[in-house]
């Protein structure tokens, strides 16, 4: 018997502050940090809906339409858009409410993030037990 995915979260499944530790040469934020924080915004959903040991298989057509700065408060939100018999497909949105204008909120980029559900020896489980 197959399980149903759990309804879309309307909370952020990650806020943060963006900090200068995490700028490139030009003052913006790393993509790479943006990106680190994708998989973790996806992580909080996957465990949401099915308790389990996941790892990354994929992080699917990420392009950034703005930069982020020192200061923005980046939401990260999550939801599951296709569980399989091991893998669950989580759609992250990253939204940066700037600090200079706070009632300005842009959004930044989205991704699929794709991950498969493993076991003590990392071979793939089922997401949902039997």
């Amino acid at each position: 018997m197959a399980e149903k995915l759990k309804p879309p979260s309307t909370e952020p499944a990650i806020r943060v502050v963006m900090m200068p530790r995490d700028t490139n040469a030009e003052g913006t934020i790393f993509g790479g940090v943006i990106l680190s924080l994708i998989d973790q915004a996806a992580y909080v959903e996957a465990v949401r809906q099915a308790h389990a040991r996941y790892v990354t298989v994929a992080i699917r057509e990420v392009e950034f339409l703005q930069p982020v700065f020192v200061g923005d408060v980046l939401s990260l939100y999550a939801h599951a858009t296709r569980v399989g018999r091991t893998s669950l497909t989580i759609h992250v949105r990253v939204c940066a409410r700037r600090r200079l204008d706070p009632d300005q909120v842009v959004k930044v980029t989205e991704a699929e993030v794709i991950f498969v559900a493993i076991d003590e020896n990392s071979k793939p489980v089922p997401v949902f037990a039997a």
